[in-house]
Formats: C-alpha cells, sequence, structure tokens
C-alpha cells in the first residue's frame, strides 16, 4: 500500500465507528466490534470491524475479517466493496468525500452499558469460581481424556452457574448448574471474557441444555491460554479439542478461540514466528485455517496446518490415547522444534 493510501486508511481507522455507520447501516455494534453480514451491508453476523486499537499493525482499528468467507482488511477495502467501486482511484475519492462529511452522533440508546456479556462481568463470574482440581469440572474433563489440568490458571469450576433458557425473559429466574468456567485473555493477558461449559452432575457430562455452552464478554481475536506463548503457539477451534493437543505436547503453548469463526480473526502475539493451526477436519475449520494463514503470512510467520485423523483433536484422543496423539502430531512438527516439544520435561 502506497502512502497516501497508508495515511487514508489510519485516518479512517480513526473514525472506525462513523465508518460502519455511514457504509455498514444494517450492522450494529457490539463492544469493540461492528457486526454486519458482509461488506455489501447485508445483515448478519459473519463480518467483524475492529473499533478500537493502534493506528497500524495487529489489532489495529479499523481491520476487518469476513469469518463466512475468510475475507478481511482496512476500511478502503471496505468502503471498496460496500460501494462496489471498480478502481483504487475510485475508492480513495470516496474515502476523502466520506472523511469531509460532519460526524452525527450515535443514537443515545447504544451508550448504555449492557449488564451482561461484558468484561467486567466476566470477570466477576471468573473471580468467582474456584481451581477445578477435585471438582465435577476435572471430572468432565477426565472424561473427555483431559488429565492433569487441575491447576491450569484459565480453568476454574462454578458449582451454581446461573443459564437462562434461549427466549427466556429477564424478569424469571434463572435456573442454576455447575459449570466448567475458562477464562479468555487478550494478547496481553487481560481477561475479555468467560467461556461456560454447564455440567451434569449425575453424569459428569455436558448438562441437558441447548446449548449447553455459552460464552461472555469480548472474545474476536482472543481465546483460552494454556501455556505462554513466545515464538511458537498452536492455535485451536473447541476448548477440549485444543487441550488435546496441550496434553500430547505439554510443552506446546495453546489457545483455543472457541470457535472457527473467532480462529479465523486470532489477534497474533508479537514475537511468534511459528503457528501451528489445530482447526477441525470440516469446511469451517479449512476456511479459518486458510485465512490464518494468510493473515500470518503476511506479518512474516511461518504456519503449520496440524492435521487430526478423526473430525478434532479431542476425537483422535480418545480413540488413540495420549501417546499415539503424541506421536502423530510429532510427525508434523517443524524439525526445530522436535527436541523441546517431544521432551518429557514440562
Amino acid at each position: 500500500m502506497n502512502s497516501i493510501a497508508s495515511d487514508m486508511a489510519r485516518q479512517l481507522g480513526r473514525e472506525a465507528e462513523a465508518v460502519c455507520r455511514h457504509y455498514l447501516s444494517n450492522g450494529r455494534k457490539q463492544g469493540r466490534y461492528w457486526i454486519v453480514g458482509d461488506v455489501e451491508n447485508t445483515p448478519g453476523r459473519s463480518l467483524y470491524v475492529r473499533l478500537t486499537g493502534p493506528t497500524h499493525g495487529p489489532g489495529a482499528a479499523g481491520k476487518w475479517t469476513d469469518a463466512a468467507t475468510g475475507d478481511h482488511g482496512d476500511l478502503l477495502d471496505l468502503i471498496a466493496g460496500a460501494r462496489q467501486l471498480r478502481t483504487f482511484g475510485e475508492t480513495l475519492d470516496e474515502a476523502r468525500i466520506f472523511l469531509s462529511l460532519p460526524r452525527p452522533e450515535p443514537p443515545t440508546r447504544e451508550r448504555a452499558v449492557a449488564p451482561t456479556g461484558l468484561p467486567e462481568a466476566a470477570r466477576r463470574l471468573f473471580a468467582m469460581g474456584k481451581p477445578i482440581g477435585g471438582t465435577l469440572a476435572e471430572r468432565y474433563l477426565h472424561r473427555r481424556g483431559l488429565s492433569g489440568l487441575g491447576d491450569a490458571p484459565a480453568l476454574r469450576f462454578h458449582p451454581c452457574c446461573y443459564y437462562w433458557r434461549e427466549g427466556q425473559p429477564k424478569d424469571t429466574p434463572p435456573e442454576t448448574w455447575p459449570a466448567l468456567l475458562a477464562k479468555v485473555t487478550d494478547v496481553n493477558g487481560n481477561l475479555t471474557g468467560v467461556h461456560r461449559t454447564w455440567l451434569d452432575p449425575a453424569t459428569a457430562r455436558k448438562a441437558p441444555l441447548d446449548p449447553s455452552r455459552k460464552a461472555m464478554g469480548n472474545l474476536l481475536g482472543h481465546g483460552v491460554r494454556i501455556g505462554t506463548a513466545s515464538d511458537i503457539l498452536a492455535a485451536g477451534e473447541g476448548l477440549e479439542s485444543t487441550l488435546s493437543v496441550r496434553m500430547a505436547l505439554p510443552n506446546m503453548p495453546v489457545i483455543s478461540a472457541l470457535s472457527a469463526n473467532h480462529l479465523a480473526a486470532l489477534i497474533l502475539p508479537t514475537g511468534l514466528q511459528r503457528l501451528y493451526i489445530a482447526a477441525d477436519a470440516d469446511e469451517a475449520g479449512d476456511m479459518a485455517a486458510a485465512n490464518l494463514i494468510e493473515r500470518a503470512g503476511a506479518v512474516g510467520i511461518e504456519t503449520i496446518r496440524l492435521i487430526s485423523l478423526g473430525g478434532d483433536f479431542n476425537e483422535d484422543l480418545r480413540k488413540l490415547g495420549r501417546d499415539d496423539l503424541r506421536t502423530h502430531l510429532g510427525q508434523q512438527l517443524a524439525t526445530a522444534d522436535f527436541s523441546r516439544l517431544l521432551s518429557d520435561e514440562h
């Protein structure tokens, strides 16, 4: 991108919310993101535009990702798509026109702070949990082939976590079920959300609820982290699948993005040199992996797609056992990582 375009993209980034309200009027603000169906302003939840952040680089304001297609870009790309402009010159002209417009105040009703779903509420909930060692949460994970996680700081257990059924009036009392809590953090380790898996105390399986998992807070770009990433990291989708990679390779730092859509939009930490992508073996996983490979490559990060034998790595762990999964994953590692990732020391 030339200097004129780069400067204009930064100017647009400082007005990211106004850009979205103007060009993506069928979307809505959710936390620090604008959510809409696609760049053509279709209603939906596939495309996420970051409204805050630095002026450039990873996590910059104005960066967007369409999790359904893998498309991503800056606000110049978004304007071109929204207006279906054919040339880059037309896009710059449109951006200049927009930047000269007065900024209307956003609707007052959107300024109210929602009582739930925000990082503050997530922090309070996670603080009420306790380590999972000796709890129903540990038994649930053990049934999934996952052990040795009793002192994992990202995981906690809540014995009576509120659950509202879909469509239930908010003025009616919630049900309470035990829940596994997973802390979602940003690249600096700040808590941004909590993922909850409600559990059935009679079976140590997921509770008979639909859905039995929900998340609260700001999730996009973030994830559940086990281990500290430096130059290598494995990024996966679901919590149990990602923890299975960690079980087989206990020296591998991992992050669960919790879904394919969020994996595609993962913010990569500074200093990362090699990213192992542990996406599920389905169309959504393939699309997320392809998008992440492209984004990582653009900033000089090597990527390796880890391939499961079944649908995901937890399925592999339960069928193969830890040692055979370790062997299977070991065959896919970069040679430079053999000694530290296959060592028994951790």
